[in-house]
């Protein structure tokens, strides 16, 4: 057998990198060193340049770019230089400080060596920049994504606002509606996460090893060292966490994910109600140059874009749900169950995001067939059922009329069968109700039977 290159574990990394490559600038290995290392330059910088310690040697803003431009520039050269160090060191975030320690030395400031990594315990270096990493990959690149997808919805909900249809509830013919309220009720509970994953709090602590800032008591008594703190990790955009153990508790990671399931799973509900549109013909898909639908029937295009988005929303459902259920639980102030975890949290977000980009190249690349939706209205003249007898009751309430259960006289009359507009007809001019209420009834047809559906499209603006 021919052997072959390593090749990606993950589909991810492979089949699908194109469409989630962006994430891991942040939710990969790299992007978390990168943030680990501008984490300690940040604290480097805090610590001379406030002189806390007393040893009077700031870092110059030629300096401080110098270092900054580290985390800028990045490089694969440099992954693999972490690579090589934690080799030796067996201990990654230590392989992050002998990074920068080196950086330091070769700005000739070997005198500020043991400023780098000062007081830290290595969870105050990790747990900023999980903080960092997830929210600029959430603020960057995943809800972008996800604000598309309700840009293209909200365009086909002014499309189709007053395109009749016949609504089914348990499956079954029921009152009419409209295609674009029906999908504005997913724009409107999509945007509700959305806003939600938009205000998420990314929370952090520095206060080293159980939380108390003992070491850093011990070493300079004189300082303020929870103001510090507080000022040094609201410096880097995040809240500050002031009660924690050794880690920060991962209960904003929780809230988080659990926001991104919800808007997971309304998706993943739009993407089978678009499916069972599909399989009643009310959708047409745009047959797409060169692709093919089925390897044995020519004919056949299937909804591959929403049963894709399906399966990747339920896998990274299962990724964030440990994530948010595992994370808030840790043995005492430590154990190393989150560690392990979190190295997951790019493939939460890469499952959604692949999702998102799924449903989006499916949504464009469908047709509404407003005649089969008409033709369906048409079969389906017994949905009128609920109109008349709710005007009989407005009659008989209002003196009117003395029909006596004007629901089991509809009921009689629609439940199981099948009628058409003549027959309803009939029916109405029969009644003993107003002559105007009869002549609002003769006009009804089943696609003018929708309400308010088309106004309440108007909510989402």
């Amino acid at each position: 057998m021919t052997k072959l290159s390593i090749q990606p574990l993950s589909p991810l990394d492979g089949r699908y990198r194109a469409a989630v490559s962006d994430l891991g600038l942040h939710l990969s290995e790299a992007g978390l060193n990168r943030a680990r290392i501008s984490v300690e330059v940040e604290w480097l910088i805090h610590l001379a340049n406030r002189n806390l310690l007393g040893n009077n040697r700031p870092i110059s803003e030629s300096e401080a770019s110098s270092l900054r431009a580290v985390v800028e520039n990045f490089s694969d050269a440099d992954v693999a230089e972490l690579a090589a160090t934690e080799a030796t060191t067996k201990h990654d975030v230590k392989a992050v400080e002998y990074f920068v320690r080196a950086r330091l030395s070769k700005l000739g400031r070997d005198d500020l060596l043991e400023l780098t990594h000062f007081a830290c315990t290595s969870e105050d270096i990790n747990n900023l920049s999980y903080a960092i990493t997830v929210r600029d990959a959430v603020i960057q690149v995943w809800l972008p994504r996800a604000d598309a997808l309700l840009t293209k919805l909200d365009e086909l909900v002014d499309q189709y606002a007053s395109v009749a249809m016949l609504a089914r509830t348990h499956g079954q013919p029921a009152t009419p509606t409209t295609m674009g309220k029906e999908l504005a009720v997913f724009v409107h509970r999509l945007q509700r996460q959305l806003d939600r994953i938009a205000s998420a709090e990314y929370l952090g602590k520095f206060s080293g090893a159980t939380g108390t800032y003992s070491a850093h008591v011990v070493a300079a008594p004189d300082v303020d060292w929870i103001q510090e703190s507080q000022e040094f990790v609201t410096g880097l955009g995040l809240t500050w966490n002031p009660l924690t153990t050794q880690i920060e508790s991962h209960d904003w990671q929780a809230e988080l994910y659990a926001s991104v399931a919800l808007f997971n799973r309304v998706l993943h509900n739009l993407c089978t109600d678009i499916w069972t549109y599909i399989s009643m013909n009310y959708f047409k898909q745009i047959p797409q140059p060169g692709a093919t639908g089925s390897s044995t029937m020519p004919h056949k295009i299937n909804p591959i874009r929403f049963e894709n988005a399906e399966s990747n929303l339920e896998l990274s459902n299962a990724i964030l749900d440990s994530l948010a259920a595992t994370l808030v639980t840790s043995r005492l102030q430590r154990d190393l169950t989150d560690s392990s975890s979190q190295r997951n949290i790019g493939l939460g977000f890469g499952h959604s995001l692949l999702a998102i980009d799924n449903v989006l190249r499916g949504l464009g690349e469908l047709e509404l067939s407003e005649s089969v939706l008409t033709a369906d209205l048409l079969d389906n003249w017994e949905v009128l059922g609920e109109a008349i007898q709710t005007v009989i009751r407005a009659e008989v309430a209002a003196g009117r009329s003395s029909i006596s259960d004007p629901y089991q006289l509809l009921k009689e009359l629609t439940r199981g069968k099948r009628l058409n507009g003549e027959d309803l007809a009939v029916f109405i001019q029969q009644l003993e109700i107003g002559q105007e209420a009869k002549d609002r009834l003769l006009a009804l047809k089943p696609q003018t039977y929708v309400g308010l559906a088309e106004r309440l499209t108007q909510f989402l603006g």
